[in-house]
């Protein structure tokens, strides 16, 4: 990913992301990720039947890698685990929220000045200027 898309103040959404999924991925749904005690939505991934079986086995949160076409077991290498302690379903069932506990702080690839990881939502559109303002720069 470039580092304009990741840390720039463009708006650049990936409209085409979905398709791409349902292409690449067929048999996925979205999962929120939500921290228990914070209540921030801290990512959003996709899960297929064996993600979420695997995610419930091991009580942590494990995605499917639409980009890798794999199991995610997240903090797998960098050690920012979740541990899973509920699963909730949509009204339609076609998506999950996970909620859990990062066993540490941020879990963004991204990371912020100070060279901490922070969350995948650390910016916020600005309404009157349409442009992205970086919340944990």
């Amino acid at each position: 990913m470039s580092k304009e898309l990741e840390e720039g103040q463009d708006l650049q959404l990936d409209w085409t992301k979905l398709e791409k999924v349902a292409a690449q991925a067929p048999g996925v749904i979205p999962c929120a990720v939500q921290n228990v005690d914070t209540k921030e939505v801290i990512l959003v991934a996709y899960v297929n039947k064996q993600a979420l079986r695997e995610s419930m086995r091991r009580g942590v949160a494990v995605f499917w890698s639409t980009s890798r076409q794999e199991l995610w077991v997240k903090g797998e290498t960098s050690g920012a685990v979740f541990d899973l302690l509920e699963v909730r379903v949509n009204c339609e069932q076609n998506s999950l929220l996970y909620l859990v506990r990062p066993r540490k702080g941020g879990i963004c690839h991204t990371k912020n000045a100070q060279g901490e990881p922070r969350n995948c939502y650390y910016r916020r559109i600005d309404f009157g200027a349409g442009a992205l303002e970086n919340l944990d720069p």
